[in-house]
C-alpha cells in the first residue's frame, strides 16, 4: 500500500497533470498511508525545503533569461554568427563542447547550462549559421540542431567533471572504497577521467561533422547554387 505513491505518479504524469500537485500529493499520501502524523509530514516538507533552498537559485535565472531573450539576445546572436563564413552548425557545437569540458575539467561547471549558455546563445548561434549557409530550414530540422546544441552541452559537463578532482562522483568513489577498505587516490582517479573525455570529445566532434554533411547533402548552400547557375 506505502507504493500506491509510485502509481500516483506514473497516472499524473501520464494525464499531464501539474508535476508539482501531483509529486506533493503522492508524498502527502504515502506519508499517511504509511502511518506518519500529518503535522510531522508537513513538518518533513518544510525541513525538506529549507535544506535545499538553494536550489530555489535557479528560478532566478528564468526571467533574466527571458528578459534578454525579449530584447534580442537570440536574434543578435544568430546575427553574429552569419557574419562569419566559415561557422557551420557542426563547428559552433564543437567549439562550445570544447569550452564546456574543459571548463568542467577546472570545476566550473557554472559557465554552461541549458537554460543560461544553450538556450539563448548556443542554439540561436547554430540556428543562425545553419540560416547564413542554407537559407530557412524546416523547424524540424531547427529542433535537431537545438537537441545537438544540449546534447554537447550534457556530454561536456558529465565526462569533463569527472577530471576534476573535487568532483561529486570523485568522492563519492572515494568514500565507497575507503568503507570497503580499498586504498585509493582520488587525484589518480581524476587524472584517469583524461582519456575518457577525451576520446568523448573526439567521437561527439565526428558526430558534428557528419550533421554538417548531412546538412550539406540534404539543403546544399544557395550561394554555392547560385554560382553554379552562373
Amino acid at each position: 500500500m506505502v507504493l500506491i505513491g509510485v502509481g500516483l505518479i506514473v497516472i499524473g504524469f501520464a494525464l499531464r497533470f501539474n508535476p508539482l500537485v501531483v509529486v506533493t500529493l503522492s508524498a502527502l499520501i504515502t506519508g499517511l498511508i504509511g502511518g506518519m502524523p500529518l503535522v510531522k509530514l508537513i513538518t518533513q516538507f518544510g525541513e525538506a525545503f529549507t535544506m535545499n533552498r538553494y536550489m530555489s537559485i535557479l528560478i532566478i535565472t528564468l526571467p533574466v533569461i527571458g528578459l534578454l531573450e525579449r530584447n534580442g539576445l537570440q536574434k543578435q546572436s544568430a546575427i553574429l554568427v552569419s557574419k562569419f563564413k566559415k561557422a557551420t552548425v557542426g563547428r559552433i557545437i564543437i567549439f562550445y563542447l570544447a569550452i564546456r569540458e574543459l571548463a568542467a575539467a577546472l570545476g566550473l561547471n557554472s559557465i554552461g547550462g541549458h537554460p543560461q549558455t544553450v538556450r539563448p546563445l548556443i542554439a540561436p548561434m547554430a540556428e543562425g549559421a545553419a540560416k547564413a549557409k542554407y537559407g530557412d530550414v524546416p523547424e524540424e530540422e531547427k529542433e535537431n540542431i537545438r537537441a545537438h546544441a544540449a546534447a554537447a552541452d550534457n556530454i561536456g559537463l558529465f565526462f569533463g567533471e569527472d577530471i576534476f578532482v573535487a568532483v561529486g562522483g570523485i568522492l563519492l568513489m572515494k568514500g565507497f572504497f575507503d568503507q570497503n577498505g580499498i586504498h585509493t587516490d582520488p587525484i589518480l582517479m581524476a587524472l584517469w577521467g583524461i582519456p575518457t573525455a577525451l576520446f568523448v570529445f573526439f567521437v561527439h566532434s565526428i558526430r558534428l561533422i557528419l550533421l554538417d554533411r548531412r546538412l550539406d547533402k540534404k539543403y546544399g548552400s544557395p550561394v554555392k547554387k547560385g554560382e553554379d547557375a552562373q
